[in-house]
């Protein structure tokens, strides 16, 4: 007897929606999300669509009245709940275009809480399209099967991010003048934590000075080589996901 194939699909759609999903609704894909399903995928009625809100988990949509530039899904079952997301911010300095996208859907794809963009004395942007970067979250999110996405934070100066720093969560900041091993670092401090990554030209010395005052900072150190801003996000963010145990 020949196997009954999956439902959904392992090749169905991902699309995440901006409202709450919940069984029973219909939701209207319009814009851009439309273009892609109904010119790229050549969607039909009755084909499935995988939704998720970031809020209550994936669902399955059907898609019912297909017009030529919108249609409707039905949200017809709950496949899975939110996932759980490992509590870690991401303060990074903005880079050029283009690599600070890379860096926001990075964020995504590891599991990042919260991506907070810090404005430094050498941070060569000062201006960021915060739409553009969530957008690049989104994207990741749907096509890695993430049911989550971060928190996308307004800009905001280094001395009014260490002003207002939390008092339980831990700042481990990558210091290229030097520091502890970071997966040494990382290890030894559970709970709440963040990652401060500098610009492309480090940290002055009275930034250096301002973050080390930070009860809750910990200089660590990424290796022997000498890392891109990007790169370093990745490999500290990694570091702290597989010594939290999300790996």
């Amino acid at each position: 007897m020949a196997a009954t194939p999956a439902w959904p699909p392992r090749s169905t759609p991902r699309l995440f929606v901006e409202t709450q999903l919940a069984e029973g609704a219909d939701v209207r894909v319009e814009g851009g999300q439309a273009h892609y399903l109904l010119s790229v995928l050549r969607l039909k009625a009755g084909d499935p669509v995988k939704l998720f809100d970031d809020a209550t988990g994936e669902w399955l949509g059907i898609a019912g009245a297909v017009g030529r530039r919108d249609l409707i899904l039905n949200v017809s079952a709950h496949l899975r709940e939110r996932e759980p997301v490992p509590d870690l911010w991401l303060c990074a300095a903005p880079i050029k275009k283009g690599r600070i996208d890379w860096v926001a859907e990075k964020a995504c794809e590891l599991g990042v809480a919260r991506l907070v963009p810090v404005l430094t004395r050498r941070t060569m942007i000062d201006r960021l399209n915060l739409d553009r970067l969530r957008s690049h979250m989104i994207e990741a999110a749907e096509q890695c099967d993430r049911t989550s996405l971060p928190q996308l934070a307004e800009a905001m100066k280094l001395d009014a991010l260490l002003r207002d720093w939390p008092a339980d969560r831990a700042l481990f900041f990558a210091d290229e003048m030097g520091g502890a091993p970071a997966a040494e670092a990382m290890a030894a401090h559970k709970g709440p934590a963040a990652i401060l990554i500098g610009p492309e030209g480090g940290f002055d010395d009275a930034e250096r000075e301002a973050i080390r005052a930070l009860p809750q900072a910990i200089g660590i150190g990424l290796g022997p080589r000498i890392l891109r801003a990007e790169t370093a996000a990745a490999a500290a963010v990694t570091i702290w996901m597989s010594a939290a145990g999300d790996w």
